[in-house]
């Protein structure tokens, strides 16, 4: 499944560029985000995560694919999580369009819960880092995104 997926980013990468091919994976990994989402509030028995809930269900959700993400920190602010071993493996490597699944999935799940999430990702082992580092702000900031970050917020239910 993981070189299926590979194959498919790098098709769309070679054909329509990377940010395309971003685009498309951002669409896949809301909707996954909206299913695991749904999943870990049912699992926990609760309307709502906190902050170490989506935290912990954001590393148990990549446990399960074989991701090696842990909790680096968690405050009022920020959710900040490492990886140490990618689910696609070395199939990542120079496919950063995969990171927009992460990023999508995060960003989903910390809104929907905790009301706002921007995601950014300072190491990815796609653009050759020895791990991971994703770091989702919980308050809004005045600035703009930049071009590395992605804002998500709450969806009316």
């Amino acid at each position: 499944m993981r070189t299926v997926i590979r194959g498919l980013s790098g098709i769309l990468e070679e054909t329509v560029g990377e940010r395309e091919a971003a685009a498309y994976v951002n669409h896949v990994g809301l909707l996954i985000g909206r299913a695991l989402n749904q999943d870990y509030r049912t699992a926990l028995g609760t309307d709502r995560l906190d902050p170490q809930q989506v935290a912990s269900a954001l590393v148990h959700l990549k446990e399960r694919i074989d991701g090696g993400f842990s909790i680096e920190s968690i405050d009022a602010d920020h959710i900040t999580l490492v990886n140490s071993a990618c689910p696609f493996g070395d199939k990542v490597n120079g496919r950063y369009s995969l990171c927009r699944m992460t990023v999508n999935v995060f960003g989903h799940i910390a809104a929907e819960n905790l009301g706002y999430a921007r995601v950014r990702i300072d190491e990815a082992m796609a653009r050759g880092d020895n791990r991971c580092r994703v770091v989702i702000a919980l308050r809004k900031a005045d600035d703009i995104p930049d071009r590395e970050e992605t804002e998500f917020f709450e969806t009316a239910s």
